[in-house]
């Protein structure tokens, strides 16, 4: 009787398996990669805001998954994320990657093209090695992208724009996020107890307004010519083109501490 009802069990739990791993190759092989028109169309039926939130979610969702350094599968953006967005599939995953080298310093690689995994590159070496941020490549994206904004902007920026800046990825500052908690405490409170950031109160300012800026630590550990570098390569551009970013990113190279001292 035992052995019966053991079996039974783990028929059952056969049962219950097989559909799940099988329903997702199924997703997987019977994607049919959109046309060029058939996305055309895709795009004409939904509004920018629908594409853009879209988008954001895709960039979330790829982050949190990437933290275990798992490739990300196709069938799984589509089922938890895209959904009924499939027609204008190639459209998000395009601006997903615009957004993820623009903003976080990330390349999206497809390291499987048959089976469409994606795997998170990062191409800020210098912050990627600051062991205050250990492996959490979230956090690392996040402070890159306030010290390039604050670097491209000659080294101060309005609070305000940051929070614009983080609120077009769905991470408004007002509010709880799922995954970074509170994302207005991370940036004021972590990276500034940490000295990357400076978070100065802009004088007779009514209502109270803050200005942000590159803290000591960011100083020592980040290079600014290789950030110029970085963003330049992104712009298909010659770093010396930003000639105020350029001397000062030279400038400071000369200056800077060695690793050893």
């Amino acid at each position: 009787m035992s052995q019966k009802k053991r079996l039974s069990n783990t028929q059952m739990s056969s049962q219950v398996k097989r559909p799940l791993g099988h329903n997702t190759d199924d997703e997987d092989k019977a994607f049919t990669q959109p046309s060029t028109s058939q996305v055309q169309r895709g795009l004409e039926k939904l509004s920018p805001k629908q594409i853009e939130q879209k988008t954001a979610e895709v960039v979330q969702y790829i982050l949190v998954k990437d933290q275990k350094k798992i490739p990300i599968r196709r069938p799984d953006i589509i089922r938890h994320v895209i959904k009924e967005y499939q027609n204008v599939y190639p459209e998000i995953m395009k601006r997903a990657a615009h957004t993820f080298e623009q903003v976080f310093g990330f390349s999206l690689v497809s390291i499987d093209p048959k089976n469409q995994s994606y795997i998170l590159l990062n191409k800020l070496e210098p912050i990627a090695e600051c062991p205050s941020l250990g492996t959490a490549n979230s956090k690392t994206g996040l402070l890159f992208a306030v010290l390039s904004i604050i670097f491209m902007k000659q080294g101060v920026v309005k609070e305000s724009l940051i929070w614009n800046v983080l609120e077009k990825l769905c991470m408004d500052s007002m509010k709880e996020h799922e995954d970074f908690g509170d994302v207005k405490k991370l940036v004021i409170i972590e990276f500034v107890r940490q000295r990357y950031l400076d978070y100065v109160r802009i004088p007779h300012s009514d209502p109270i307004e803050h200005n942000f800026l590159w803290g000591p630590r960011a100083k020592l550990e980040v290079s600014k010519a290789k950030m110029l570098q970085f963003v330049a390569e992104l712009h298909n551009r010659d770093p010396q083109s930003w000639k105020h970013q350029y001397k000062e990113a030279h400038n400071t190279q000369d200056t800077q501490p060695s690793s050893e001292s």
